[in-house]
């Protein structure tokens, strides 16, 4: 059987693209490889929205290209926005690739997957292909104990805001809506396969208008939720201005809602704000704040926040920081500025490099010690989360997700299986765990797991304690 490996960079709707491109794969009667050099095909997600995703991603086609020289039919593939942006140029820098598929030709690239097929059928890897040294990477779509807990439904792509940093809307281009019946058909097939928690993707999430019917986001997470079985809604990511009180009102009456918004604000400063185009004040933005805090007084609102914008001054920085420090967020993906070719911000006077780094330095410390108070708030608490698997850091300790998106790690109990891919893993029929949370870090908390559940709203049962290792440290 032909192998493919996909590897993703970028946000979560380049992580649902990948989903599909794996689903179109395995139909097409591929399996899914963890590693590039044991695949036929190798596909490369790729991302634009800032400088460093789009110099990883050629540099990724550089390294890879080992693979075409220990094995010529070895096809590599790229798609996503740097594939939409760069087509012509990307021909040039790497003449190596393949295929090159926009972000709206994922039909063609499972087209051409198909056609490949019987070619890979009877093929050998080469005995060259084991002179390769490992190429490293993160697999997406390779099937595990846990892979099924968690999906993701695209409702929209494209955005027709233009913020003036964004290459968003020249790459997937203007705003196009699912119909409200596919979105919910196709997350009723997510939960029929084992989601116990899907994630509603869109570029402006919140924008969603039902093609035919013209139902706002707020009716069509109210159907979702009520006709699919799904035990936990989430959505990324919406824009402030799409949050209108009916919205806000459908979103606070639904119970599996996760108690996590997030709400990109990019800068405090309304002249930024203003020059971004981002069509909302700070006044506008924290009455939303405020709205959400009324209907879901729990919720956690995490945000985006952009440092050295062109034309950022030391007070448009401080306005920014003034209003994290005032803790609002309960976590912030903060960014220095990244010209992007294509868009009106790329013409104008940057911020000195150096500027940004130390207003980026500054900002992460505000906020860092805002998310430690937050996670603090669980320790001495028990909460029920939804199991990822192994450590990154540490295999002898499970990670989890709380649901407002914090990452709970605890050890395993003594009666958690030892194999990696356990068959009907015994964790995969009761995810659910309660955690004792004992110290909060800003990544995250640490704790004890104290039992699991089979839903989210179920008693749980106890689990074996963790058998002390008088040998380890830590």
């Amino acid at each position: 059987m032909p192998s493919i490996y996909i590897e993703t960079f970028g946000c979560q709707m380049n992580e649902s693209d990948s989903q599909h491109i794996a689903e179109r794969a395995i139909a097409a009667g591929y399996r899914v490889a963890a590693a590039p050099e044991e695949a036929n095909v190798v596909v490369l997600n790729t991302c634009t929205v800032r400088d460093n995703a789009e110099r990883r991603a050629y540099g990724r086609m550089n390294h890879l290209n080992a693979l075409k020289r220990a094995n010529p039919s070895v096809r590599l593939v790229v798609t996503g926005c740097l594939a939409e942006q760069d087509r012509d140029r990307m021909r040039r820098r790497a003449p190596h690739v393949d295929a090159i598929f926009g972000t709206r030709e994922l039909a063609q690239l499972g087209d051409q997957l198909a056609a490949w097929e019987p070619n890979f059928a009877d093929l050998d890897f080469s005995d060259d292909r084991l002179l390769v040294e490992p190429l490293g990477g993160t697999a997406d779509g390779v099937a595990g104990a846990f892979s099924m807990l968690r999906a993701f439904v695209t409702v929209q792509r494209g955005c027709s805001y233009y913020c003036t940093f964004c290459i968003v809307p020249h790459v997937r281009g203007r705003f196009d809506h699912r119909r409200d019946a596919d979105i919910v058909d196709e997350t009723r097939s997510r939960v029929d396969a084992g989601a116990r928690e899907v994630c509603l993707v869109g570029q402006t999430v919140n924008a969603w208008r039902d093609p035919v019917s013209g139902a706002d986001f707020g009716d069509l997470c109210r159907n979702v939720a009520s006709t699919t079985g799904v035990e936990r809604l989430s959505f990324i990511s919406p824009h402030p201005k799409d949050f209108t009180d009916k919205v806000l009102d459908d979103l606070a009456e639904i119970v599996a809602l996760n108690p996590r918004i997030h709400l990109p604000l990019q800068s405090a400063s309304d002249p930024m704000l203003r020059r971004m185009n981002r069509k909302y004040t700070l006044a506008h933005f924290d009455s939303i704040v405020a709205k959400i805090r009324q209907r879901m007084p729990h919720a956690a609102i995490t945000t985006d926040l952009i440092v050295g914008f062109p034309g950022e001054t030391e007070d448009d920085f401080c306005a920014t920081l003034a209003y994290v420090r005032s803790g609002v967020f309960a976590n912030a993906f903060s960014f220095i500025y990244s010209i992007r070719r294509g868009t009106p911000a790329a013409h104008w006077e940057q911020v000195p490099r150096e500027v940004a780094l130390d207003r980026f330095g500054r900002l992460i410390d505000v906020q860092n010690a805002v998310t430690r108070a937050y996670h603090e708030r669980y320790v001495g608490t028990t909460r029920r989360v939804l199991i990822c698997g192994d450590s990154k850091k540490d295999a002898r300790r499970l990670a989890a997700k709380a649901p407002d998106n914090v990452t709970v790690v605890a050890d395993k109990p003594a009666d958690y299986p030892q194999a990696l891919h356990i068959e009907n893993h015994p964790y995969a029929s009761t995810p659910w765990l309660d955690v004792a949370v004992e110290h909060a870090h800003v990544w995250g908390c640490t704790g004890r797991i104290v039992g699991r559940a089979a839903r989210y709203d179920a008693p749980a049962e106890p689990v074996m304690q963790p058998l002390l290792d008088l040998t380890v440290t830590r």
